[in-house]
């Protein structure tokens, strides 16, 4: 059944992936845009936790997650491929000072393919959206004339290839290749009046778009083992160091008219930027490094509880093709904790009895200052995974509601709800011959 999805589903994602928005946020505005990827469902439901691994779900975030332990149910000879592909919709409540203001997104958020390769390596590929540019913002005067119109598009993409090695039965590494593709385009329209307060014909428009590529790679450990005959430790660690991603920029200046009835705006004439000459023309962004460690307990396939913390060197950030006076990146930090519990893993007359129940929360600093306030999320999640097939296919339903931002120095606060769906199916592919 897999195979046949995998086909399917990777041309219908590469024609969507460049066509959706994939967030609402006014913060995407800044840098390459809003973190797009936390994880699975099922992390994010926990709060964003990543640092279980098990043999029947995805594990995007520890490359390590590839390999473990082969199942009792296929006699210890093998374990499931696993694939996974997942979906979003957000919902955000935008406030400041002066009004409010609801929006929403609906997006693909990932999709995965996870191989064994015997009792010690395995290997993952797939493709997900990493981060997401999409925000319309106006500035207005004391007399609610449209001074400058902001809007923009686009965010940056993954590719992934992984392999994990297991080196004993308690201690896992692996590395993940990621290729880094995308745009961001962002567009500034100048509104001006007359004496009498009536805007003018003509209008001014920037357009600046930046194609970004390049590449960096994650890599992971996880350690696992019995503390006693019914408790398990696991822990896990993740490194992403730092990387450049090239930035081939254009930029446009044009005059145009806006048709006031539905907002199409048509040029006049355009002039292209010389940004050769500035040298910007070919620009070099850093990915900062990344740092995530923790651990927590839990009896197998029963219950879990952990708490894992993330460290990002944003300090080092910096795009050069867009100037803000007012915003900067310091160090950015978050704190999840969560876990799941499943009532009887093995009950026949209970449904519900064998459905994963998660929960969790997260303290984040996004590593944006603007006005010298820092952005920071609170969001607490909670989800279920239901039974579907066999050989432990799951459903996985998430609900997330927290807070970004603040109303303070004249910024916005946003207030989301985010609902995520996916699938999470196993199959086997490659199995003994019992028979010649």
């Amino acid at each position: 059944m897999i195979k046949k999805l995998v086909i399917v589903l990777v041309a219908f994602f590469a024609l969507q992936m460049n066509a959706q928005e994939g967030t609402a946020s006014p913060y995407s505005f800044y840098g390459i845009g809003s973190l797009k990827f936390k994880g699975t469902v099922e992390n994010r439901s926990m709060g964003g936790l990543s640092i279980y691994t098990d043999s029947i779900h995805v594990n995007l975030r520890n490359p390590a997650a590839y390999v473990g332990p082969n199942l009792k149910v296929l006699n210890y000879e093998n374990r499931p491929v696993k694939f996974s592909i997942a979906a979003s919709h957000n919902s955000i409540n935008l406030k400041s000072d002066s009004g409010s203001e609801k929006t929403s997104a609906t997006t693909i958020d990932y999709m995965a393919l996870s191989i064994p390769l015997g009792n010690k390596l395995g290997f993952g590929l797939g493709i997900l959206p990493y981060t997401s540019v999409g925000y319309k913002l106006e500035d207005q005067n004391n007399n609610n004339d449209v001074l400058n119109r902001y809007r923009g598009e686009g965010g940056l993409n993954k590719a992934f290839l992984g392999f994990g090695y297991r080196i004993t039965d308690e201690l896992s590494l692996g590395i993940d290749v990621h290729y880094n593709f995308g745009n961001i385009q962002n567009t500034a329209i100048e509104f001006l009046y007359d004496d009498e307060g009536n805007v003018i014909q003509y209008q001014s428009r920037e357009q600046n778009r930046s194609d970004l590529s390049g590449l960096n790679i994650n890599l992971g450990l996880t350690y696992k083992t019995m503390i006693n005959e019914k408790l398990e430790l696991q822990s896990g660690l993740t490194y992403s160091p730092q990387s450049n991603i090239t930035s081939k920029n254009t930029r446009t200046f044009s005059t145009i008219v806006i048709n006031q009835q539905n907002g199409q705006e048509f040029v006049v004439n355009t002039i292209d930027a010389d940004l050769e000459a500035l040298d910007l023309e070919s620009t070099e962004l850093k990915l900062p490094a990344r740092l995530s460690f923790g651990g927590g307990i839990g009896a197998p396939r029963k219950w879990f509880l952990g708490a894992e913390y993330t460290f990002q060197n944003t300090s080092k950030f910096s795009n050069p093709i867009v100037a803000i006076n007012n915003a900067n990146f310091v160090n950015a930090s978050n704190i999840s904790i969560g876990g799941f519990f499943v009532p009887n893993p093995d009950s026949f007359s209970s449904y519900w009895k064998r459905a994963t129940y998660r929960a969790g929360m997260h303290f984040e600093n996004t590593g944006l200052e603007i006005n010298n306030e820092n952005i920071n999320e609170f969001g607490i999640s909670f989800g279920v995974g239901l039974p579907v097939g066999k050989w432990f296919s799951n459903a996985n339903l998430g609900l997330e509601v927290g807070r970004r931002g603040t109303t303070n120095q004249n910024l916005i606060q946003e207030n989301f709800v985010n609902f995520q769906f996916s699938m999470s199916l196993n199959d086997i592919w490659f199995e003994k011959r019992k028979y010649n």
